[in-house]
């Protein structure tokens, strides 16, 4: 809480610039929709924070001629000035897909994304305990069991061997499952006569459960689990604004925003603290209609905030096998994953979506969910044609017959590149070799009329945008694994990864006329690096520091100074 409160109290320094500016001397260069590269040497930025235009090289920015300096008494065409020493300058990244209250609440809570066995991870847990004795529940996030070379799912009594006088509940990396002890289970009151509920499932040993719930089963434990108190809401929004600043992104998708999320958001910009801006969507049609009402809510503190859409869950993850799959899973015969609704239910949620004008946002991963998201948008825009923008988040695995679809109806796919490059190994035993085309498939998306719209999905992932373009265009990991890149006929340029990154997530959110690009009139949202990301491998593009984020011509964070700074 005492880091929350540092966070808070630098956040309220920063004063919007109320006057003209200009961003000197600078390496300014910025993606296109069509894969090619601006380049300029200084930025002018407007009262309103938002870009008049950009300097290209070899020209001088504008300057008042004598007779228009006596007329301006003397005074300069510029309030204030910034030179940059020849820094290198791009637009702020837009992470299209996230979890800002995950993030925040997963920096405050234990982390296992470290782990590489069980036994490590026992060991994190046993000594988070410890260090924490007046937690009733220790929770937590981010295990692996694939990552431990397990070869199965970890069990309460693994648990219990280290922590068994209080409730243990840890969320699976990526979020689609829960591992608790025997105090969890208790305390939720479940036992062997529970059953599983639509859309979960309960892992059993023998007849038991084993510590283990997929997806809706969660909410078995989750219910029991006590509520964070607004208060520590706040500082995970605080924590998690830090850590996107801090790694150059300026904007962010929010998916599966919760009214107690909005609360948050608003308690923020309410008293100035909110920095990045957010792209809400609804955790659902219901909790859309009590913040939205009948629609999308404006933009809000100066294009901070704004809940356009909703977020819609069709099946599972591919590492807990909840992915909806056409046919049985490789490596669990008979298993074919979960859908968490019909085509019929599916349709009616998106049509009470669409009628009010909320964008939607469908969570497919497996190749049955994904064409049962293609066939609903068909049937849809019948109805609710116009543009749209549909949305499938992730994308992961799709049958190659249905790729052709992604270029109807103006689909986007939001996907992640990092978890290509994390999950390949796990997707090859899931699927098996002859199932991999399709997957991931950023290309094929392209080559078939569709548009990209690149995140990180964290805090499943980093929200590490400099990871997610480098696997973009090598399909390698951060250690060049595999040789020449995992199905390397599936990468996209440098440069279309890079659009992906931030003009082609501000047209996925309908906030391409606000920010995205640096293009006049838009936010002068950018960021100043260590060097040039187009003249470095992919190693060096990982390695790029974020030294200074700008959010609507305000300076937000300084590495140098380690926190948020003031306006200049």
């Amino acid at each position: 809480m005492k880091r929350a409160l540092l966070l808070l109290a630098t956040a309220v320094m920063a004063v919007p610039a109320s006057a003209d500016g200009i961003v000197d001397n600078v390496n300014g260069i910025a993606p296109t929709a069509d894969g090619k590269v601006v380049r300029f040497k200084a930025l002018l930025i407007d009262q309103q924070g938002r870009v008049t235009r950009l300097v290209p090289p070899g020209e001088q920015p504008p300057k008042l001629s004598r007779r228009e300096l006596k007329k301006n008494a003397g005074k300069p065409l510029y309030d204030w000035r910034i030179d940059m020493g020849g820094k290198t300058v791009l637009p702020g990244f837009i992470d299209a897909h996230g979890h800002v209250m995950g993030l925040g609440f997963g920096a405050l809570s234990l982390d296992l994304s470290g782990a590489r066995s069980l036994d490590e991870a026992k060991a994190m847990v046993a000594a988070y305990a410890r260090a924490n004795p007046n937690r009733k529940w220790v929770t937590g996030r981010g295990w692996n069991q694939e990552a431990w070379g397990l070869g199965r799912f970890p069990t309460a009594a693994d648990l219990d061997s280290v922590v068994g006088d209080r409730a243990v509940w840890l969320e699976r990396a990526d979020g689609h499952a829960g591992w608790a002890n025997t105090a969890a289970m208790r305390e939720a009151n479940v036992t062997a006569a529970t059953a599983s509920p639509a859309g979960g499932r309960i892992e059993k040993s023998g007849n038991a459960p084993s510590g283990v719930f997929v997806d809706a089963a969660m909410q078995l434990i989750e219910r029991a689990v006590p509520k964070p108190l607004p208060k520590e809401r706040d500082a995970a929004f605080l924590e998690a604004q830090q850590a996107l600043l801090a790694n150059g992104i300026t904007a962010v998708a929010d998916m599966g925003t919760t009214v107690d999320d909005w609360l948050s958001y608003r308690r923020m910009a309410d008293i100035g603290a909110m920095r990045v801006r957010v792209m809400s969507y609804a955790a659902g049609v219901d909790t859309a209609s009590q913040i939205g009402g009948k629609g999308p809510t404006p933009w809000l503190y100066d294009d901070r905030l704004r809940l356009g859409g909703v977020k819609i869950y069709l099946d599972g993850a591919l590492g807990s096998r909840g992915a909806a799959l056409k046919a049985p899973y490789a490596d669990a015969a008979g298993e074919k994953g979960l859908s968490f609704l019909s085509d019929t239910q599916l349709q009616n949620q998106m049509s009470r979506a669409a009628m009010d004008n909320f964008q939607l946002a469908v969570h497919a991963i497996g190749d049955k969910a994904n064409s049962q998201v293609l066939d609903a948008i068909q049937v849809l825009n019948a109805t609710y044609g116009g543009d749209r923008r549909w949305r499938i988040e992730h994308a992961q695995i799709v049958d190659p017959n249905d790729l052709k679809s992604f270029g109807k109806y103006g689909t986007i796919a939001s996907m992640q590149p990092t978890h290509q490059t994390g999950d390949r190994t796990m997707a090859e035993a899931r699927l098996g070799p002859d199932r991999l085309n399709g997957a991931y498939a950023w290309k094929s998306v392209l080559d078939n009329g569709g548009k990209l719209a690149f995140g990180s999905d964290f805090p499943v992932e980093k929200p590490d945008p400099w990871a997610g373009w480098a696997a973009a265009f090598t399909r390698q990991d951060a250690n060049g694994q595999p040789p020449g890149g995992w199905h390397p006929e599936e990468a996209v340029t440098r440069e279309q990864a890079w659009w992906a990154f931030t003009g082609g997530a501000a047209y996925a959110g309908f906030a391409e006329k606000n920010f995205g690009n640096l293009a006049p009139g838009q936010k002068a949202d950018f960021i100043v690096v260590d060097r040039d990301p187009l003249s470095v491998d992919a190693m060096g593009l990982r390695n790029i520091k974020v030294e200074q984020t700008w959010v609507g011509g305000e300076k937000v964070f300084d590495r140098a100074k380690g926190v948020k700074a003031p306006a200049q």
